[in-house]
This record gives C-alpha cells, sequence and structure tokens, in this order.
C-alpha cells in the first residue's frame, strides 16, 4: 500500500457492507473487477484453455468467485468461443462468472460498466485501494474503473487465480486462496494446471476447421450489420444530429500555402503538471462521468444518461472528445493546489472549472494558452486524441522536463510546440506558479526554425529563460 500512500494505521481497514443481503467486506487490495479481455492474449488459446482448467480445478474443490466480483470474458474471436465449448471448459468458467460478455474491447479501454451500487459506496465512503485485475494491455490510473485505484495486468489463468483469492495482497506459495468443500485449505498449486494437461486440452480442442468456418462466415453473421443501408458516392455525408461522428474542424479554413510560423503572446498556463502524466490522463478513455462536460453536451441533444456510452465508441465526435481531454479523474494539477480531479484554475478569474470549460473561456476571449509539466509526458497509448484533444482546446505550447518520443510527435503534427527546460530546470527551479501569461519567442519563417535551436521566453512577472525546442 505504499504505493498509494496510505498510512500504515489504515493498511488493515475493514469495510463491511451488505452486497445483495449477504453480509460482505473490502479491504485494501480487494478484488473488484477480474477481466479476460481481447486485446493482447485471448489469441493465445494456451492461456485462453488454462484460465478454463484452473477454473475447472476450482469448481470442482468448491471455491467459488465472490459475487461482487464483476467478472468478464471478452475473446477476441469467435474461434475462442468454439474451442472453450469443445473442451467442455466454458462451462466451468461460467460457474466462476466468466461469461462470455462479446468480442472486442471491454474493460482495459474502460468498458467495464458500473459496479454494484452497494460495493461503489463501500469503496468510496471508506476510501478502499480496490483492484481490478485483467488480461488486456492497459492499466494506466483512471482508466479502467473510476473506483479502482490499483489496477494490475496478468494472463487469463491469473485473473482467475486472483478473482477466486478476491484480493491481490496475497502470497500464493504461502497463502491459500479458499478452502474446499471439506473445510481444508486450498492453494495456488492445488488449482494452476500443468504444462501437459494445458497441451492435452489444446491438442484435442483447438482444431482448424474452427478458424475456417469463423473466417468464412465474418461477413454473414451478423444480420443487423448486414442490413445496414448505404449511402451512394464517394464522400462521407455528415449528420449534424450524431453524437457518434461529426465532422472535425481540423481542415476548415485551411489553405493550399501554410501560414507559416508565429510566436506565443501572453499565454495562460491551461494546466500545470508534475512528472509521468500519460496519454490516459490526457486522452478520454472510459465512462462519461455523469457531471462532465461531455456529459452536458450529450444530455442536451437528449441522450439519456444510460445511452452515454463511453469516450471510445464516441472517438469520431470531436466535440465530446475535447470535452473529455484532461478529464482523467486522477490527474493531478498543481494549480489545485494538489487536488486530484478534472478542473483547473481560469487564472484571469480565479474560477475553478472543468478543464474544457475554462479552455472555452480563454478562447473566446482569443488568449492563447500552454501546458507545463515535468519529465515523461505523454508515455502510455490512446495517442492521436492525447493531441488532437489539447489543439482543440486552444493548447499552443507544452513545456516539459522530457517528452515521449511519439507524443511529441503528434504535437507537432497538431500544431503545439513541444519545448523542453533545459537541463536541471524545471517550473520549481525556475519559480513558475502558472498564473504568468507566458511569451514564447518563435521565428517568424519556418526555415529560421531549427530542431533544438534554443527559445526564450518571457513572463509578466519578469522572468526570462531558455527553453531547447524539441523538434
Amino acid at each position: 500500500m505504499q504505493g498509494f500512500a496510505v498510512p500504515k494505521e489504515a493498511q488493515e481497514k475493514v469495510a463491511k457492507f451488505s452486497y445483495h443481503g449477504q453480509p460482505s467486506e473490502l479491504k485494501h487490495g480487494s478484488v473488484v473487477i477480474a477481466a479476460i479481455t481481447s486485446c493482447t492474449n485471448t489469441s493465445n488459446p494456451s492461456v485462453m484453455l488454462g484460465a478454463g482448467l484452473v477454473a475447472k480445478k476450482a469448481s470442482e474443490l468448491g471455491l467459488q468467485v465472490k459475487p461482487w466480483v464483476k467478472t468478464s470474458l471478452a475473446p477476441g474471436s469467435g474461434v475462442v468461443t468454439k474451442y472453450l465449448l469443445a473442451s467442455g471448459l466454458q462451462k466451468y468458467l461460467n460457474q466462476q462468472g466468466f461469461n462470455i460478455v462479446g468480442y472486442g474491447c471491454t474493460t482495459c479501454i474502460g468498458n467495464s460498466g458500473d459496479l454494484d451500487e452497494s460495493v461503489a459506496s463501500a469503496i468510496t465512503e471508506n476510501d478502499i485501494v480496490a483492484a481490478a485485475v485483467l488480461s488486456g494491455n492497459r492499466n494506466f490510473e483512471g482508466r479502467v474503473h473510476a473506483l479502482t485505484r490499483a489496477n494490475y495486468l496478468a494472463s487469463p489463468p491469473l485473473v482467475v487465480a486472483y478473482a477466486l483469492a478476491g484480493t491481490v495482497d496475497i502470497d500464493f506459495e504461502k497463502e491459500p486462496i479458499g478452502t474446499d468443500k471439506d473445510g481444508k485449505s486450498v492453494y495456488f498449486k492445488d488449482i494452476w494446471p500443468t504444462t501437459e494437461e494445458i497441451a492435452e486440452v489444446v491438442q484435442s480442442s483447438v482444431l482448424p476447421d474452427m478458424f475456417r468456418s469463423t473466417y468464412e462466415s465474418i461477413t454473414k453473421g451478423n444480420p443487423m450489420w448486414n442490413q445496414l443501408s448505404v449511402p451512394v458516392g464517394t464522400l462521407y455525408s455528415w449528420d449534424p444530429n450524431s453524437t457518434y461522428i461529426h465532422e472535425p474542424p481540423y481542415f476548415k479554413g485551411m489553405t493550399m500555402d501554410p501560414p507559416g510560423a508565429h510566436g506565443i503572446r501572453d499565454a495562460y498556463c491551461l494546466l500545470n503538471f508534475g512528472d509521468s502524466i500519460t496519454t490516459d490522463h490526457i486522452s478520454p478513455a472510459g465512462s462519461i462521468h455523469k457531471d462532465s462536460p461531455a456529459a452536458k453536451y450529450l444530455l442536451e441533444r437528449g441522450v439519456e444518461r444510460k445511452d452515454f456510452n463511453s469516450y471510445g465508441s464516441r472517438r469520431g465526435n470531436d466535440e465530446v472528445m475535447a470535452r473529455g481531454t484532461f478529464a482523467n479523474i486522477r490527474i493531478v494539477n498543481k494549480l489545485l493546489n494538489g487536488e486530484v480531479g478534472p478542473k483547473t484554475v481560469h487564472v484571469p478569474t480565479g474560477e475553478k472549472l472543468y478543464v474544457f470549460d475554462a479552455a472555452m473561456k480563454y478562447k473566446t476571449a482569443c488568449h492563447d494558452t500552454i501546458i507545463l509539466a515535468g519529465a515523461e509526458y505523454g508515455s502510455g497509448s490512446s495517442r492521436d486524441w492525447a493531441a488532437k484533444g489539447p489543439m482543440l482546446l486552444g493548447v499552443k505550447a507544452v513545456i516539459a522536463k522530457s517528452f515521449e518520443r511519439i507524443h511529441r510527435s503528434n504535437l507537432v503534427g497538431m500544431g503545439i510546440v513541444p519545448l523542453c527546460f533545459k537541463t536541471g530546470e524545471d517550473a520549481d527551479t525556475l519559480g513558475l506558479t502558472g498564473h504568468e501569461r507566458y511569451t514564447i519567442d518563435l521565428p517568424s519563417k519556418i526555415s529560421d526554425i531549427r530542431p533544438g535551436q534554443d527559445v526564450t521566453v518571457t513572463t509578466d512577472t519578469g522572468k526570462s529563460f531558455y527553453l531547447h525546442c524539441s523538434l
């Protein structure tokens, strides 16, 4: 719990609650989401059938995943379903709650859905560091679920094992996972399949024809998709009423000749960050919070809360995505003195606003904005909207100690200048609070801008310093 700054005296806290009339309890590290999800290793029959064998052994011993753990199985291919059924192992996965919920992106893009209200209340009222265990490839803070601060990647068989244990705070070699029907302790080694057992079931259940038949019928298996009407023409016809697909503004007003470089004058600081701001902090991902600017936009257009869906599903609508940029609930902005959440201070008025609302206030007043940050700005995934979103918010430059390479390139592509502090310097050593106005002296001709050149920055408080142009 050291990584979550839980005081020693609070680390053994137990939150007791009633789950559908059943006495239940959560502790720090308790698993509340366990997901075998599609994008990484559900195309590996050995680990998928291995998960089925773990479920089978556990079921036969009388072990059961706690009912409040939200379990799911989302294969990336229909072939997985065929060999799990052929092996007889899907039955045991179902018994442990790992029923098939669909095919495609689910938990690691934030599509896990709501936790049961009693579980959510127990977490929030007791400030529990709840855990999610998933076999995907994304576990950034606030992405899997707003209430799971601890998110761990694991193979499909381990996802089942941790779900059975009900906690990530366990030493599988020494501590029992649970007790069997006779009250005897069951350990990890008792439910873990051997390499030979897995190989045997792979050999007998994963058959070439399963792949052939699945992919031969890939265009025939969904009548709803096949019945969609397809408009005639080479250009897409934008529907102005769609809340899923909207014509983005990137090319509006674009001319054949680029307008050239221009300096940034008297810009305000939209956000002031520390180190390790990932693209999952920046880019919209996961569920759309009911009080967020994106939610307000959808409600105004007649979309009910139950139909909000997720940012991932609405990534074709720039209006939704701009409102979801920097909307991560775990983001820490120094302008808010360490307060966690998707808000900032509108410097001219001192108002605390959602980041989108503050950005629009600056844009309406024709004020440019910049972002201050620490080291490794932009590491992670969700790369395209991490650059497109800030551009739509009016950000003209990001000043950081260092950048993730691809994100830095994407910022340049969207017209945002990446600038690095000199070695040994950062916002704190230079005495920058983010309440200043920033003028960045860029050459007026593109041909005069050189990668790595020094750029002069001055503030309205009289400070002047050099930055490294990270093109």
